[in-house]
């Protein structure tokens, strides 16, 4: 590594030694720019329905198989600063919307790429930066124009499966159908009367109860302790039997209060989630609890599911806060695909809530906002007018590798085909079966709010990336990394 000018050899001598430092257009952005290419060409297999999976095993040599790009990215440990914002930003997407976590990485590279060529034909990276936020802008004022239906009840079935089919499709399951319309009427069963679904919910002698009161503890289920050491001195055997005695008699005073005030089931499970779901408060201490502090629940009994003994805790009479759907499978790589299925629907159930707004899926959106994009781009007077075309081919590049995920013999001709169909005025003109087909009757619709914040936060990102014109890298902390592959430390071999 050489550094360039007075500037950058006085700011290496100021580092500390190991410290690395790169800057200029060659070494800071072009570098950067590549990593992050690399970093969504490695992603552009897994996209879509029919995306192939990765195998990835990670530095607790837990093994992943898994076509989503959330899990993929969280078991990486990706180093390169600049390809760090573009997971960040998938992170970010993951937590809004939890759905277009792969497009915000494919769109965010193919921006980076067509940024690259602008650079080296003479633009100034804060040139493209600026032409990309506002084709993102005007991206952002076109996309609600191509709204094709919108969510008006969640409570209702068809309107609940409208919202959370699309997410759930892209993990390739059997039972897809079925267990979407089961975590639709999950979602629905905690739905508050407020419209906001909270997803944040918490991860069981007695065999049967009805009408249960349940009190819920922190603490043990003991004596109280001191907090500092005490000395007892016995003398004979009866000052001892009598001191066992004397606490013995405390805990069953304590237990019979508890037993008083109306509880009859005590049990050992996840603390917050029986709260939630029985409306108890967690008691910090062993004492008799105030009525305010008790929960109810309907029913309360011992189950048996396979092999494995439960505790169900029924909410009948009103609305629960909690709903559970148990998975099952053959395999934990088939399991973690369901979980992340389920996940996947719930966080869409949410995002509905907030913007029931639905368009057209399977890349019409993007075909029809890069046809767009592109007669608009021609109205601008400056330079901008170029990034603005290579904004609409970064969006035509998800068309493209949907196409090409999807086993198409000539995925080229494809995309050909989608894009004249948009440019004859068919804005739901999208990929299907390996051909053309219209989103709107066939059931292929996403929530606006998924597209939104996709170009958004990749949008974003790619201008982050631009406006770094200087690479500054600390030495790692810590000593020597151990043995790869771990092992016992004994052995010498």
């Amino acid at each position: 590594m050489s550094f360039r000018g007075a500037g950058s050899s006085a700011l290496s001598q100021m580092l500390k030694e190991g410290s690395r430092h790169y800057q200029g257009v060659d070494e800071a952005l072009f570098r950067s720019i590549e990593a992050c290419v690399e970093l969504s060409r490695s992603l552009a297999s897994a996209y879509g329905p029919n995306g192939l999976n990765k195998m990835v095993i990670n530095h607790l040599e837990k093994l992943s198989v898994t076509s989503d790009a959330a899990t993929i990215l969280n078991q990486l440990e990706v180093q390169h600063p600049a390809a760090k914002l573009l997971v960040m930003a998938s992170q970010m997407q993951e937590a809004e919307v939890g759905d277009g976590t792969n497009a915000v990485v494919l769109l965010a590279g193919a921006l980076l790429e067509n940024a690259e060529e602008l650079v080296r034909s003479g633009l100034t990276p804060v040139q493209v930066a600026e032409g990309y936020q506002l084709a993102m802008k005007k991206a952002l004022d076109m996309l609600p124009e191509l709204k094709v239906d919108e969510v008006q009840d969640m409570r209702k079935p068809d309107q609940a499966l409208k919202a959370v089919r699309t997410a759930m499709s892209s993990k390739p399951l059997a039972g897809a159908e079925f267990l979407t319309k089961l975590v639709a009427e999950a979602c629905q069963a905690v739905l508050p009367e407020s419209g906001a679904l909270n997803v944040d919910n918490v991860e069981g002698d007695v065999t049967k109860a009805r009408d249960a009161k349940v009190a819920v503890y922190t603490c043990a289920v003991d004596t109280l302790q001191t907090e500092t050491k005490g000395t007892v001195l016995i003398q004979s055997a009866q000052e001892l039997k009598s001191f066992s005695r004397a606490e013995e008699n405390m805990l069953e005073a304590q237990i019979k209060a508890i037993a008083d005030a109306g509880v009859k089931v005590v049990s050992k499970f996840d603390v917050r989630r029986v709260c939630r779901v029985v409306g108890a408060t967690a008691l910090p201490k062993l004492a008799a609890p105030r009525p305010e502090d008790l929960g109810l629940c309907d029913s309360v009994y011992l189950d048996e599911l396979g092999d494995t003994p439960v505790v169900v805790f029924r909410q009948e009479g009103h609305q629960t806060r909690v709903a559970t759907v148990l998975l099952r499978g053959s395999t934990d790589s088939l399991l973690d695909d369901a979980e992340r299925a389920v996940d996947d629907g719930v966080n869409a159930f949410k995002a509905a809530t907030k913007d029931g707004r639905l368009v057209p899926g399977a890349g019409a959106v993007e075909a029809e906002l890069a046809r767009r994009l592109a007669t608009w781009a021609d109205t601008l007077p400056g330079l901008e007018q170029y990034a603005a075309h290579k904004f609409a081919q970064a969006l035509e590049s998800l068309i493209r590798t949907l196409a090409q995920n999807s086993g198409a013999s000539k995925p080229e001709e494809l995309v050909a085909q989608i894009q004249a169909a948009h440019n004859q005025g068919d804005p739901n003109a999208c990929l299907k079966d390996e051909g053309l087909g219209d989103a709107v009757k066939s059931g292929l619709l996403d929530l606006l709010i998924t597209k939104h914040w996709s170009l958004q936060y990749a949008t974003n990102a790619a201008s982050t990336v631009l406006h770094v014109d200087q690479i500054i890298m600390a030495k790692p902390a810590g000593g020597p990394k151990g043995k790869p592959g771990g092992g016992d430390f004994d052995d010498d071999k």
